[in-house]
């Protein structure tokens, strides 16, 4: 396996999976802080819709480090 082309694969992983959850989190904090603005128990809801784009960040981390680990051969298919 060609270590660089499997490098590239990891950087767009993390590079998509990143940009995907900021504008998901934007999305989602920009609306959640004008309900809270409006109602102030919402806000461990509020929260809650904040954190979870975050999510697709964190997969596209472990989908990175696998790769990675599958170029240097700590793993195998």
């Amino acid at each position: 396996m060609d270590v660089n082309i499997i490098a590239l694969g990891a950087g767009i992983a993390i590079g998509v999976s990143a940009l995907g959850s900021a504008i998901g989190q934007g999305l989602a904090a920009s609306a959640a802080a004008g309900a809270v603005a409006e109602d102030e128990s919402l806000y461990v809801k509020e929260l809650t819709f904040a954190v979870l784009p975050e999510t697709q960040a964190i997969y596209g981390f472990i989908i990175a480090m696998i790769l990675i680990a599958f170029a240097f051969g700590l793993i195998t298919l």
